[in-house]
């Protein structure tokens, strides 16, 4: 576990959560600056898995590979936390 600032990372077994502020995170209606990133394995099937069973995925965090090495994509909760999930990948 590491506190960074406004970032608390927070690491067991194969699962790392990222809670930081996100400010600019605008959804409507705009009642949370939370954002939540969960680091996990076999992120493909999560992200079928939720879009099977209805998910909505966030319009701008659509499931991508990002330059820096991770594949992820975002959801908000019903408290409109911007969740974040992603996986390392090799480049």
């Amino acid at each position: 576990m590491g506190d960074y600032g406004d970032c608390l990372l927070v690491r067991k077994d194969n699962i790392e959560i990222h809670f930081f502020l996100f400010g600019a995170l605008d959804p409507p209606p705009r009642e949370n600056d939370g954002q939540v990133y969960i680091r996990r394995d076999n992120i493909d099937v999560l992200y079928d898995e939720l879009l099977r069973r209805g998910v909505a995925i966030h319009p701008n965090g659509g499931f991508v590979t990002k330059p820096w090495g991770q594949r992820e994509f975002s959801l908000l909760d019903p408290d409109n936390n911007l969740l974040t999930f992603g996986q390392a990948i090799d480049l």
